[in-house]
């Protein structure tokens, strides 16, 4: 009798999954029994504590780092990835620029659309492309992209358009690679709403109180619970989903 989302012996790869939402994917994906190739740029030390710790769960687990943003690294990156365990069955791009946090977030604005196109656009693109391709040609496979809930119905302020812009693009990319692969390789997108991973933890209580008052649910969201969903998608239980762009908001309509 098998058990409903289960991973058992498929091959998965996380990018940034050092922490945060990467990091609970990752070892969400192990638990449900998938080996999982954990991404990082420079977070190594973060990296290989995730790796023992999927080991200690008695799946395969390596590291892999790549500057994702960098157009010339993708290809030998998947190169690398696919041949880790002779092919993959499950890639989630779910490494994203952070522009909130530290002196990141006094960049000029142009800066940080730049950073944005290159590190969650361009990456997202290329990346999924590449791996399509052999999931494809391998017989089959699921890509899940992360874009993010306010994205299509908008956020006041720099934040908000720079974000929106960026993550509209995954969103809609998503759609269409879904019909480009079909039927062998499943995309879908999770769009999270307010997750407290680092900039979360750390925002004032003008934000604390924001996140409550637009959440139906009453609380932060958790890296958590974009894993269980993820963990739905890239289970053979959702054989019948892709193209579809599925909000993780505790129920936030503004």
């Amino acid at each position: 009798m098998s058990t409903f989302g289960s991973l058992e012996g498929l091959r998965a790869l996380v990018t940034g999954a050092s922490s945060g939402i990467g990091r609970a994917i990752s070892l969400e994906f192990a638990s449900a029994g998938a080996n999982v190739v954990v991404h990082c740029n420079t977070s190594v030390d973060a990296a290989k504590q995730l790796r023992d710790e999927i080991q200690q769960l008695g799946r395969r687990s390596a590291v892999l780092t790549c500057d994702i943003s960098q157009p010339a690294e993708a290809a030998p990156f998947v190169e690398a990835a696919w041949s880790t365990w002779d092919g993959l069955d499950l890639w989630v791009n779910n490494a994203g620029v952070d522009l909130l946090t530290g002196n990141r977030g006094k960049l000029p604005y142009e800066e940080k659309l730049q950073r944005l196109l290159d590190g969650d656009v361009r990456s997202s693109v290329i990346l999924s492309k590449l791996v399509g391709e052999r999931m494809k040609n391998s017989g089959g496979g699921s890509i899940i992209n992360v874009g993010w809930d306010q994205s299509d119905r908008g956020m006041e302020g720099d934040s908000g358009e720079l974000f929106s812009t960026a993550k509209n693009a995954v969103m809609g990319f998503t759609r269409s690679l879904a019909v480009s692969l079909a039927p062998q390789v499943r995309v879908n997108c999770i769009a999270p709403g307010w997750i407290r991973t680092a900039w979360g933890a750390g925002a004032s209580n003008q934000w604390q109180e924001r996140v409550l008052r637009e959440t139906p649910m009453a609380r932060w969201g958790r890296p958590e619970d974009i894993a269980k969903l993820a963990r739905f998608l890239a289970s053979p239980d959702a054989s019948y989903v892709t193209g579809q762009v599925w909000n993780c908001n505790g129920g936030a309509i503004r």
